[in-house]
């Protein structure tokens, strides 16, 4: 059985056996001194007397006990534990009385010595004990027959009291233990409920963070789309253009149908249709999809794709980066770069594997952006992020109307082989707003 279980346990078990005795004792006691109260040993007392103040000691005892365990349990106020000390009085003043009545009362004293060390503090409480023995070898010298009296008669009570109070200060030290225990118990399941609350707000906080990239990086780009070909077919339709609005409409069809896509497999299991693709064949895809908007808002943005080397296996979070990084660049490409050409470049090495996209748009100054605040930007500030978490890498570079590079570069396992050096990587700047 655990320590913190047991000792409780224990400290129980002492207090019942302590309380049956005392009352096993008083009951004896009582039942011998009416027994022989026709032989003369108590024949000069009154006949009420006694079990009067026999009835008061246990009522008083009982009141007492039974208080100091509601107490304990949380049942009673604490502040009437400063009654403590004249409860205990009481006790002793109704106990040498009996003691003196009758010699048979002398031994209900044990008991009693384990109350003092227990509710008094050492220096009172061993003068009570050495009181209350000295009352009940008084009561053996007192009731004895003349002569009567021995050394065993003092030496007996005081060895109990010695005994008593040994066994008393034993108790105190493993009952403070175990409060100390059950303090030590409350502060761990406290902590532990503290780190587990903290861990379901930062699992609840990573989620939202993952949810709000994942639905930047698809659905919200596609709707950016979406208005921006519908403002150009509404010029075209303006002009009566009727072959080119019907195009522009069905690009938003079609964009709107691939984010229906996205949104009902967010639905189903929180993924992306893309990702169920290979890498080459989702990032061609995605430059498809930008000219083909591209096309439809009338800006002439070509998209080309291109791989170069071997593409590894790599993870779903892996290729979910690669396809992210993809759709947010380029997406900032057609909202912001006012760019005719964008190169997208998916290249496989033998430690890592980099994506670059290349705009020949009107880039932007870095140290200029990097002092400007938006709360609403989530484009390259939760793709650095993403890519931090995977040990990648995302950098940019871009001068005023000398286009934007963005370099992602991923790490992976060292090889044996060595073969064509990485590309080199872009000094990091900052990004230009994503919305």
């Amino acid at each position: 059985m655990p320590q913190e279980l047991s000792t409780p346990a224990l400290l129980r078990t002492m207090r019942v056996t302590l309380h049956v005795s005392f009352a096993a004792l008083l009951a004896l006691a009582g039942v011998r001194t009416l027994l022989s109260w026709p032989e003369g040993s108590g024949g000069q007392l009154s006949p009420v007397l006694v079990p009067v103040l026999t009835a008061l000691l246990a009522v008083v005892y009982v009141v007492g006990t039974t208080l100091e365990s509601r107490i304990a349990r949380g049942r009673a106020d604490r502040r009437l534990l400063r009654w403590t000390p004249v409860w205990l009085a009481a006790v002793t003043v109704l106990w040498i009385c009996l003691a003196l009545l009758s010699r048979d009362f002398a031994w209900v004293v044990f008991p009693l010595f384990f109350l003092y060390p227990v509710l008094l503090s050492p220096g009172p409480a061993l003068l009570c004990v050495v009181g209350l023995t000295g009352v009940v070898v008084a009561s053996q010298l007192l009731h004895a027959p003349p002569g009567g009296f021995t050394a065993a008669m003092a030496v007996g009570p005081s060895m109990g009291a010695l005994v008593a109070v040994l066994v008393s200060y034993g108790y105190r030290a493993l009952y403070r233990d175990a409060q100390r225990h059950l303090r030590v118990i409350r502060q761990l399941e406290s902590t532990r409920e503290e780190l587990a609350r903290q861990e379901r707000t930062a699992g609840t906080m990573s989620e939202r963070e993952r949810l709000s990239r994942e639905i930047h990086d698809t659905l919200a780009q596609g709707l950016t789309s979406i208005v921006l070909v519908s403002r150009a077919a509404q010029q075209s339709l303006s002009h009566e253009e009727q072959d080119v609005t019907a195009a522009r409409l069905a690009t938003i069809e079609g964009t709107a149908t691939a984010n229906l896509a996205e949104a009902r497999r967010f639905v189903r299991d929180l993924a992306s249709p893309a990702l169920d693709e290979s890498l080459p064949t989702a990032l061609a895809e995605i430059c498809r999809r930008t000219e083909e908007g591209a096309r439809a808002a009338d800006t002439g943005l070509r998209c080309e794709f291109s791989v170069q080397g071997e593409i590894p296996d790599l993870t779903g979070p892996q290729r979910s980066l690669f396809i992210r990084a993809a759709q947010s660049t380029l997406a900032n490409v057609t909202s912001h770069a006012h760019a005719s050409r964008a190169v997208v470049t998916l290249a496989g090495w033998e430690d890592a594997v980099t994506l670059d996209v290349v705009d020949d748009g009107v880039g932007f100054d870095p140290r200029a952006t990097a002092r400007r605040e938006r709360d609403d930007s989530f484009g390259l500030s939760h793709l650095r992020r993403r890519a931090a978490e995977l040990g990648a890498e995302l950098t940019v570079e871009s001068e005023p109307r000398n286009g934007t590079a963005v370099n992602l570069r991923l790490p992976l396992a060292a090889r044996t082989a060595t073969s064509s050096p990485a590309p080199a990587a872009h000094h990091t700047t900052d990004e230009r707003d994503h919305s």
